[in-house]
């Protein structure tokens, strides 16, 4: 307590009185005299008060972030302590707004839609990824009933049902596909809905359930031929000539299998494994060398194949891949080109360093329509002609797959009746040409060049 301040009142009021008391005398009522002064100093008083009171109301109405009145006694003490209060307070308001921000960003980054609803269903806040999926505006659409916004009879028999243990699966309202909507209770009253797009999981998932289905179907086929022959062998007395026949037959069915599980097993190797490393150099020549004694076992003299006498390319990456890339596209080559037919293999580098790998025969020629999907898992053109010729179907998939490991691209030209092109492209990171005897670096206009019309 402030004794001095005391103190003056206390001689102030006195003072009053005497005051009082010395003018009823002169007015001669000095029986009132004291009361008068009294009174007549507390109504100063209160109106002195009342003014002080007033600015501190009028600050406090008025504005805020302005500095409190200066006020004796004390009103500037209540001045005082209620700028304090008000400051800690804006403090704690400013780093709540600060931190809900920050919440909302981060769900405003995360790639699933979220949205949030208060008890009445409306939009209280939805992230951009969340308004795509259902066709809505963040800032327009804010404050509106979501049963307003979004329509469809699945979402709002969900949402008014109350249910919310499982996930709501629907049609996109906005893109073809497929949406999956978890809503969950939060803060008693309100619902958070986490919106994700599930259209590639489902293709996927169609995938899948299509390559299982094709590869049962391309081992069904052997199996039944092999079981077939296996009850005629043991059913029936065969004699010499018809039993090397069906045997014959079978070896060619079981190799089929062999080449199907071989495929399958490179593809879950390609799928599975890291991109090759960029610092392990593989000899082109070399790897030509050993597909070229490959591809003329498999044609047996049918063909006119030429390789490149030497293409000086190395090329950095795994080779195992390089070989089934390349080799793949050669016995494509063998199996879809009649007796008699030429095979051109060849090697060159385009002006901006990129390799071009391609294999040229004069076969039966690929429709246009067909093109775009050759690289899909056991997709023929013609299955019966594949089947007959020893293809799994799976051959490009690999060459795909392969080369696009290696940063580079698969490029198709064909015409019926006129042969086909299928090139590798290596990107130039991944190519060096050597010299023709030091095996040094040498600069690539010593190999043949090809321009972007060759493609």
């Amino acid at each position: 307590m402030n004794w001095g301040r005391l103190f003056l009142r206390i001689l102030i009021l006195v003072v009053a009185s005497v005051a009082g008391e010395v003018v009823g005398v002169r007015l001669g009522v000095s029986a009132v005299g004291g009361l008068l002064g009294l009174s007549t100093m507390a109504t100063l008083w209160a109106l002195r008060e009342e003014w002080r009171s007033l600015r501190l109301i009028d600050w406090l109405k008025r504005d805020s972030d302005a500095p409190a009145p200066s006020l004796p006694g004390r009103w500037g003490d209540i001045a005082y302590h209620a700028e304090k209060a008000l400051r800690v307070r804006e403090r704690e308001l400013a780093a709540a707004h600060a931190d809900q921000a920050q919440f909302l960003q981060a769900f405003e980054a995360t790639p699933n839609g979220v949205m949030l609803l208060d008890s009445a269903h409306h939009v209280v806040w939805c992230n951009g990824v969340a308004a795509d999926h259902l066709g809505l505006d963040p800032v327009r659409d804010r404050l509106q009933p979501v049963t307003n916004l979004v329509r469809q009879p699945l979402f709002v028999d969900h949402l008014l049902g109350g249910d919310y243990e499982e996930p709501l699966l629907i049609g996109s309202p906005r893109h073809h596909g497929s949406l999956s909507i978890l809503i969950r209770r939060y803060a008693a009253d309100r619902l958070i809905v986490l919106l994700q797009d599930v259209s590639a999981r489902e293709q996927a998932d169609a995938m899948r359930r299509e390559f299982v289905s094709h590869v049962s179907h391309e081992i069904r086929t052997p199996l039944t031929v092999l079981s077939g022959f296996v009850e005629t062998m043991q059913a029936l007395d065969l004699d010499r000539s018809e039993r090397d026949r069906i045997l014959g037959l079978m070896r060619q069915q079981s190799q089929r299998m062999q080449s199907l599980v071989s495929d399958l097993l490179v593809l879950a190797r390609l799928e599975g494994s890291p991109r090759p490393a960029v610092d392990r150099w593989v000899e082109l020549d070399g790897l030509l060398v050993r597909i070229e004694a490959e591809v003329r076992s498999v044609s047996a003299g049918r063909h006119r194949i030429l390789f490149p006498p030497s293409t000086h390319l190395v090329l950095a990456g795994q080779e195992s891949e390089l070989h089934s890339a390349i080799g793949n596209l050669v016995l494509n080559a063998v199996r879809y080109t009649p007796d008699g037919g030429d095979i051109r293999i060849e090697a060159a580098v385009n002006p901006d360093g990129q390799a071009l790998v391609s294999v040229q025969d004069s076969g039966i020629g690929i429709a246009r329509e067909h093109i775009p999907r050759l690289t899909q898992r056991f997709y023929r053109v013609d299955p019966s002609r594949s089947r007959e010729t020893g293809g799994t179907g799976l051959g490009l998939a690999i060459v795909k797959h392969a080369i696009q490991r290696h940063g580079g691209e698969l490029l198709i030209g064909s015409e019926l009746g006129r042969g086909s092109r299928f090139s590798l492209r290596i990107p130039s990171a991944r190519v060096k040409v050597v010299g023709l005897h030091d095996g040094t670096p040498t600069s690539q206009s010593s190999v043949q060049s090809v321009g972007e019309s060759d493609h």
